[in-house]
């Protein structure tokens, strides 16, 4: 277990093929599914095919991607939040997913904090976010991290448009 950062009650820790059976029922909440996109992953093998193409490659070919965020107390998987570096934007992003019974309890904004300061860290000055426009708690989630609107746009031409924020950060 590579730990990445810490905070008060969690541990953000880079992604590991264990976590497969975790990705798998994130990926598959109807919440993520509405909000993120339908990864169809329905087997733990594809849950696993998508971590070792997304967030492990990501991080052997980026040095960040998106982490999975543990409960400190217990070690309990809440959800993933990193950074993302996808083609379709200039700017490094920060993404977050938790499940559904932990949302609420402040760990989003908590883990996003350290992301934040992570990422400036790592000398990244313009930090990114995408939002569905229809999801709220995230975009209020991404104000309260210092994100301001940019623009809606289209990722790519078959999906519908997102709302796109920004931040500057200090280093």
């Amino acid at each position: 277990m590579t730990e990445i950062l810490t905070t008060d009650r969690l541990r953000l820790r880079l992604v590991t093929e264990d976590d497969a059976p975790f990705y798998l029922a994130l990926a598959n909440d109807p919440a993520f599914i509405e909000h993120i996109g339908d990864r169809k992953l329905r087997t733990v093998d594809a849950a696993l095919r998508g971590l070792r193409e997304g967030p492990i490659a990501m991080q052997a070919r980026h040095g960040h991607s998106l982490y999975l965020v543990e409960r400190l107390e217990d070690g309990a998987p809440l959800g993933l939040s990193g950074l993302v570096k996808r083609d379709t934007l200039e700017y490094v992003d920060i993404g977050y997913a938790f499940m559904p019974e932990h949302r609420g309890r402040g760990y989003a904004f908590e883990a996003g904090q350290a992301v934040v300061r992570h990422a400036a860290a790592l000398g990244i000055r313009k930090l990114a976010a995408i939002a569905s426009p229809a999801n709220t708690a995230s975009i209020a989630l991404l104000q309260r991290l210092g994100l301001r609107f940019e623009r809606r746009a289209s990722l790519a031409p078959d999906q519908p448009p997102v709302n796109v924020y920004l931040a500057e950060l200090d280093g």
